[in-house]
């Protein structure tokens, strides 16, 4: 009797026991993978923006320098997931989802994390010194000083997050452009900006709705905004982008009777369209990841190959 009590007694301690993290070959490197983020690596293809609207972007220069921009800015992001998962673990581990992030969970000590985004952090821009001109190696070090700054301490300053996020799209727009030494006109600067701040704003009001009375559990800045504001700014940053682009389609360069059909003028409404079915699902308030919202609403997606389309006829003055 009195073992089968024992026995009882094991069973529920063992029970009670917080699981210890599966640890296998390989789930070191693995859990490191994870924490870099590799689904958002598709945001880093925004390197290749300013070289295709200069129609530059299959020359020997491109297809050498995008690649390598492209992989310093995936290693710069990463150093800051890195950094950031590693300072957020104790909070991490009380949030229903992000518990499950490697270093949260165990798999991945804070002091690893910290070891290798600092290694990441330090080479990149060192690398991109080296290997690329001076202004993408300094843009390179403005990200991560930006973004890190972020991570500490910006993220909780109103209004100041938004920005901050908004300028890492641009600074991605940007880099492909330094690394060519291609002058970046104030028409691309106007709507790529403006374009990722409407996303960024249509992300976190998704969040502020689906969270609401909660809202502090996965983002304590939440709270300070209201719905109502959050509302304002991406429609405010809708119509200034497709203001912007329209502006561009519309300046007369001499390229607009160079081809078959006016295809600056025509990819207006490819863009149009685009943000209107955008704002689709930030006025429902399931804008979350702009590629999840691109690439799982298929009218979506074709109309942003037809864009494409359009705007490489534009740039090629087919």
């Amino acid at each position: 009797m009195r073992e089968t009590v024992l026995l009882g007694r094991q069973r529920q301690q063992t029970a009670a026991r917080p699981p210890t993290p599966h640890r296998h070959k390989g789930g070191l490197a693995r859990g490191l993978l994870r924490t870099a983020r590799p689904k958002q690596w598709v945001k880093n293809v925004l390197v290749v923006a300013a070289p295709a609207a200069a129609g530059q972007l299959f020359t020997r220069a491109a297809l050498t320098q995008l690649p390598l921009t492209f992989v310093l800015f995936t290693a710069c992001a990463a150093a800051v997931y890195l950094v950031n998962d590693a300072r957020d673990a104790a909070a991490d581990r009380a949030h229903p989802v992000k518990r499950h992030r490697p270093v949260a969970a165990g798999q991945v000590p804070a002091s690893v994390a910290y070891a290798v985004g600092a290694a990441l952090a330090l080479l990149a821009p060192t690398a991109a010194a080296l290997l690329c001109p001076l202004p993408l190696a300094a843009l390179l070090t403005a990200y991560l000083g930006l973004q890190l700054a972020y991570c500490v301490s910006l993220k909780h300053v109103l209004v100041v997050d938004l920005a901050v996020v908004t300028t890492g799209f641009l600074m991605r727009a940007m880099a492909g452009g330094l690394a060519l030494g291609i002058p970046l006109s104030r028409w691309f600067l106007i709507t790529t900006g403006f374009g990722a701040l409407f996303m960024v704003a249509a992300k976190r009001y998704s969040e502020a709705v689906q969270m609401a009375g909660k809202a502090g559990a996965t983002r304590a800045l939440l709270t300070e905004y209201t719905t109502g504001y959050l509302r304002f700014v991406w429609q405010l940053a809708a119509g200034v982008a497709v203001l912007g682009y329209c502006l561009w389609a519309l300046e007369d360069d001499g390229s607009a009777t160079s081809g078959l059909l006016p295809w600056r003028q025509l990819s207006m409404v490819a863009f149009i369209l685009a943000v209107l079915r955008y704002a689709v699902f930030a006025d429902r308030g399931t804008a979350g990841e702009p590629e999840d919202v691109v690439l799982h609403d298929r009218a979506l997606a074709v109309i942003g190959v037809v864009w494409v389309a359009m705007y490489g006829l534009a740039v090629a003055h087919w």
